[in-house]
């Protein structure tokens, strides 16, 4: 049962549609030619850092795809997580304290979408919607709004450091990739993933646990948020009540580029890295080309209609 519901890594290569690597080359190929210092190597660790901690919020997400799930409180849950961070180190307790209280807050907001879409049945788009604005609402009220500056240093320190010449977030992101790639074809959590997005009446027929998988799914989306947060706040070197909100979005576009269909249960885990770094190379791109933020979200909502509509003509007879 396990080989027919998880699809083999050389098989989903196979499968998979060139636009996400077109798209790669044209822009690695443009920002080359036209934004000095590009392909420097701090410029490449740049776009490594800032892409980390968006790859760790689109990896679940794509899980939750696969479900045919939707999670739109990512961005608010990681404010919420990142302000409990940032409140916990101000107060002097130790960077792991505060680390624990982030994955904690993540986890609960997890949990909490979880139940909403397995236990009482509410529309993924609908529950997790509500949770965006009670995670919102609660991460403003904490301080009224404003930004929590007195963390330790130790915080944001990480952010910029290196382990063995490689920026230290880029390693967190590494882990979060493998760990979610072992989970997604090596196990049978993975093996239910496939199931409750291809065929779920026939999983549920077969003694599948549709309920107890929903739950876990959401759970490991918020657990993986509240890591993003931590990231964030060190990214930010503060806990920023509304930085983040948004993110959710570069997520579902990170997924949608990476092939992962958004009612078939099919997916590709290494084509959200590849949607990831298409997005990470873009902003990055016109940000040392001075383009302004607004044009990046335009630019990066074009990219994606550009993936799609190039994987709609190779599949077109």
């Amino acid at each position: 049962m396990a080989e027919a519901a998880v699809p083999s890594v050389r098989r989903s290569l196979e499968l998979r549609s060139p636009g996400i690597w077109a798209i790669l080359v044209v822009l690695v190929a443009a920002f080359s030619l036209l934004a000095p210092g590009f392909l420097s190597g701090g410029n490449i660790a740049n776009i490594g850092r800032q892409s980390s901690i968006l790859l760790i919020i689109a990896l679940p997400m794509t899980l939750i795809i696969l479900t045919e799930g939707l999670d739109l409180s990512m961005g608010a849950l990681m404010a919420l997580a990142s302000m409990g961070i940032a409140l916990v180190s101000a107060a002097g307790y130790p960077v792991p304290v505060a680390i624990l209280t982030g994955l904690a807050i993540g986890l609960a907001g997890g949990l909490f979408n979880g139940l909403l879409v397995a236990k009482l049945a509410i529309p993924p788009f609908v529950g997790t919607l509500g949770t965006l604005g009670i995670a919102h609402g609660l991460a403003v009220v904490l301080t009224d709004g404003q930004s929590v500056v007195d963390i330790a240093d130790a915080i944001p320190d990480f952010f910029g450091s290196r382990v063995l010449g490689i920026p230290a977030p880029v390693l967190v992101a590494a882990a979060a990739y493998l760990a979610t790639h072992f989970l997604l074809y090596r196990t049978q959590f993975g093996v239910a993933i496939f199931a409750l997005g291809g065929n779920r009446e026939a999983w549920t027929l077969a003694g599948g646990r549709v309920c107890r998988c929903l739950v876990a799914v959401y759970a490991f989306g918020g657990l993986m948020v509240g890591l993003a947060g931590f990231l964030f706040t060190a990214r930010m070197s503060a806990g920023h009540p509304t930085a983040s909100l948004g993110m959710e979005f570069d997520a579902l576009a990170a997924v949608a580029l990476g092939g992962t269909s958004f009612e078939r249960g099919d997916g590709w885990l290494f084509g959200t890295l590849l949607g990831v770094l298409a997005i990470g190379i873009l902003r990055n791109g016109l940000n040392l080309l001075g383009f302004p933020s607004s044009m990046q979200v335009i630019s990066i909502g074009l990219m994606v209609l550009l993936a799609l509509f190039l994987d709609g003509l190779r599949r077109k007879p």
